[in-house]
């Protein structure tokens, strides 16, 4: 009987080994002819939208939400704002700079942006691009070298 159950064991664990591992849901699928430059370039972007997950709770959730939905009348939504969603050189001028965007109108909250002047390129792109595709907004990530360029650095 005990030979019996460590051949059942044996078999089931071979049939397990034979599977193959489950993937966590919304995590990248490698194909069988990906190369480990798609595979470098996945883990780069999830490391950046963790980065830009990390900066958002540690700086910007006092003043804008959890949710980016801000406070009326005193701090802005981020869901679909134009600042947000549109020119990234604008975007890296009015947060880090404190250099208001056209495209945001005088006046309208009673508030003034933080400046976080002390952001790299890379923090700033991070968090750009976690604005940009989250909160329902869906736009382009932004990359490092074109903060870098609006910071003239």
């Amino acid at each position: 009987m005990c030979t019996r159950n460590v051949l059942t064991i044996l078999v089931l664990a071979g049939a397990l080994a034979a599977c193959p591992a489950k993937k966590k849901p919304g995590a990248p699928q490698a194909s069988p002819g990906a190369s480990a430059a798609t595979a470098a370039a996945a883990a780069a972007n999830d490391a950046a939208a963790e980065a830009g997950a990390r900066i958002y709770s540690g700086n910007c959730v006092p003043c804008h939400q959890q949710n980016g939905v801000g406070i009326p009348s005193v701090y802005p939504s981020l869901s679909g704002s134009p600042v947000v969603l549109g020119d990234p050189t604008q975007l890296a001028l009015w947060v880090i700079k404190g250099q208001r965007p056209p495209s945001m109108p005088a006046g309208r909250y009673p508030t003034q942006m933080l400046q976080f002047g002390w952001m790299r390129p890379a923090d700033a792109a991070a968090l750009f691009s976690y604005l940009r595709s989250n909160f329902g907004n869906s736009a382009t990530p932004v990359d490092a070298a074109v903060v870098a360029k609006a910071l003239g650095q």
